[in-house]
């Protein structure tokens, strides 16, 4: 059976089809926005995996370059290895909203994959995988509370914009995505150019009532064609025991969740839950798995407990309370800018490295070849919390924390006309308990300043949790890990003193009302006020110069027609430049000649060499140039690299000449005088003039 249905977004058309395309998947749909086109499917195992112990569901999100008529770069010729970073964090995108929202007890493995088969370039695919995903999910067996929906949101000449396009978002103040379901707002992700909290607030929820159409033909799709969902058996508790680990454990475990030190705290939770597990599987054979459960279950209910009725956080800290803050600068002599950042438990190191056009990071889009100037690379190595695991690649969740930062910066950061540097940021988080992507962030904003590059504000972030039991809301400042992983919200937001550049929101309950969204963002911003003022103890304003080991840049401008002196045959000159001054030479078709330096004393000295092989001839300056050529009417003269000029032989003596190799020979030194340089670039030379005045 075949379904179709539509919504206008945007002043667009979007339309969702379903029985036409990739029938044997539990669910498929085909999205369609202008001419972009994205196939969704949505696939579960046959048979559960009840020991899983967490959804095994995966996302994958694909980008083809024939949805825009390109072969790919690649040797192979085709999509290989590694999903690109976009495809990377397209993945967390649809993921992060859609995983509270499965039936509880659902434990098999499950599949999403969005395909992109068209793309007109205007609309980034992204947001249609998003609400392309819950309709699969919505028409398939698979059992999911959904749908959910996501759109764009920007913010051009103080309005708001749906699904803004590619040529609108470079003048948008705004780049959000907003996804949601039909009472509440589930998920943001994005950056501001530093707008206020409430414009922020306001554009979250103009998104939030812009998506309700999507969700309305979702259900009219899912009432057609959709399949009965798959009974998930419910695990029968047993009350018994659980009551019994709690009678057990419950004194100790009062002492783990009132233990301050993070590795402390854990060690005394797993000597718990130890002693526990061999007592309950000696008295009652009880399962270990299931014991452990218990605990877990008591651990974050008597958590919560102490937040709400005691008003007690684990480490004693107000709710609106960071941690305390040590910061340093300048840490690592060598490198071009460096930072070390604490907040409580939480460490980064964090480096600033600059470079030049070359090292621009080039990356294959459907929009083409883009090129990045500003990178941040986040690392979490397994030592930060105190674990051994094998070195890998960057993992989707390192992707995700470093995208999020490096948005925080783009609002800040110099142009390349007045800052022509690449810069590379590197954080190594040395120890986590919570907000290190926020660390990150601070600890990005000293580096920055430490090397000299001119940001026009320092930039802060903080992360924000929720504890909500019935009609008791609880906001708290600076998570710890333990308040992430058992609260309702995981809410980072970054900006500078006046606004926001960067903002991400989780939430693993049904949603969040206006009304404590708002409370969260005026709460962030008073923490975020305080972080940066501890920032500016350590180092305020960018320094008045870059750092010494930086290379220095300078340009200077020949004439176009003196590149290929500068360059040489084959490159030969201006390799033999920059390995004679360890420096980096760009020059352009306009005749710009970038240099990089490791100092300017040897700037100087290289742009005495170039400015001698790309000067030009004047009139009536005299030269000593090489005789080149000799000809019967005369001599032809190199006065400059690459540059030669005609002595007549009228012009070689006083007197008559009769030959031209009676006054020289090819190869002999002279001096000339230029007489003229015609519309052709001819230049007439004279010796016998040159002799005259000296």
């Amino acid at each position: 059976m075949f379904k179709k249905v539509e919504a206008e977004i945007g002043g667009r058309m979007l339309t969702i089809e379903s029985g036409r395309l990739a029938k044997q998947a539990n669910g498929s749909v085909l999205v369609t926005y202008g001419d972009t086109m994205v196939l969704v499917t949505a696939t579960a195992a046959k048979t559960p995996k009840p020991d899983a112990g967490f959804l095994p569901l995966t996302i994958d999100y694909q980008e083809r370059l024939y949805a825009v008529g390109r072969i790919p770069g690649s040797f192979f010729r085709r999509e290989i290895g590694r999903p690109s970073e976009k495809e990377t964090l397209t993945c967390r995108l649809i993921d992060r909203p859609l995983r509270p929202l499965f039936v509880n007890g659902y434990m098999t493995e499950t599949q999403v994959i969005a395909t992109v088969l068209s793309a007109d370039q205007q609309h980034d695919p992204d947001i249609m995988a998003m609400t392309g995903a819950s309709c699969a999910l919505a028409v398939s067996d698979i059992p999911f509370l959904g749908p959910i929906a996501g759109v764009r949101v920007g913010y051009i000449d103080g309005q708001y914009v749906v699904n803004p396009a590619k040529a609108q978002l470079i003048d948008s103040q705004m780049n959000i995505i907003v996804a949601g379901t039909r009472e509440a707002v589930v998920m943001v992700e994005g950056g501001t150019s530093g707008l206020s909290e409430d414009e922020v607030l306001e554009g979250i929820f103009f998104g939030h009532a812009a998506l309700q159409p999507l969700l309305a033909i979702q259900e009219e799709l899912r009432a057609a064609l959709g399949k009965a969902k798959r009974a998930v058996p419910q695990v029968e508790i047993d009350a018994e025991l659980k009551k019994r680990v709690e009678e057990l454990a419950a004194q100790e475990m009062q002492q783990v969740i009132t233990t301050v030190d993070k590795l402390e705290r854990s060690r005394l939770s797993d000597e718990l839950k130890e002693k526990i597990v061999a007592r309950l599987t000696e008295e009652k054979g009880a399962d270990p798995g299931v014991v452990r459960g218990f605990l877990g279950d008591l651990k974050k209910d008597m958590m919560r407990g102490r937040i709400v009725k005691e008003q007690a956080r684990i480490d004693g800290r107000r709710f609106d309370e960071v941690r305390t803050i040590i910061c340093e600068v300048g840490c690592m002599p060598r490198t071009h800018g460096s930072a070390l950042f604490t907040r409580g438990e939480t460490q980064a190191i964090v480096t600033a490295t600059l470079g030049s056009e070359r090292d621009q990071q080039r990356v294959e889009t459907l929009n083409g070849e883009e090129f990045k100037r500003f990178m941040l690379h986040y690392n979490f190595p397994p030592y930060c919390v105190g674990e051994v695991r094998p070195l890998r690649g960057p993992s989707r969740r390192d992707i995700g924390h470093g995208a999020l930062a490096e948005r925080a910066f783009e609002a800040v950061l110099p142009d390349a006309e007045s800052f022509p540097y690449t810069i590379r940021v590197a954080s190594e988080v040395l120890e986590s308990n919570g907000s290190s992507s926020m660390a990150t962030v601070c600890g990005t904003s000293l580096a920055l300043m430490d090397g000299g590059v001119p940001i026009s504000k320092p930039v802060s972030g903080i992360a924000m949790g929720l504890i909500k039991e019935g009609d008791e809301v609880i906001i708290l400042s600076d998570i710890l890990g333990d308040e992430d992983h058992l609260g309702d919200m995981d809410f980072k937001v970054v900006g500078t003193a006046d606004g926001i550049t960067s903002l991400q929101m989780d939430i693993k309950i049904a949603g969040v009302t206006k009304e404590i969204m708002a409370r969260a963002l005026a709460q962030a911003k008073q923490g975020r006020l305080h972080i940066l003022e501890k920032m500016g103890e350590a180092l305020a304003a960018p320094r008045a110069k870059i750092a010494e080991f930086a290379p220095k840049f300078f340009t200077m401008h020949i004439n176009p027609d003196k590149i290929r002196e500068l360059i040489g045959p084959g490159g030969k000159m201006i390799k033999a430049l920059s390995l004679e001054y360890e420096a980096k030479i760009e020059v352009d078709d306009s005749g710009a000649v970038n240099i990089f330096t490791p100092n300017g004393e040897i700037a100087n000295r290289l742009m005495d060499r170039i400015k001698s092989l790309s000067q030009e001839a004047q009139v009536g300056m005299i030269y000593k140039g090489v005789v080149k050529t000799i000809k019967d009417f005369g001599a032809f003269v190199e006065i400059l690299p690459g540059t030669d000029g005609l002595v007549h032989i009228s012009e070689l003596a006083e007197g008559r000449v009769n030959k031209v190799t009676d006054v020289v020979k090819e190869g002999d030194e002279m001096m000339v005088k230029v007489l003229e340089i015609d519309r052709r670039g001819k230049i007439r030379l004279s010796h016998k003039a040159a002799l005259a005045e000296t």
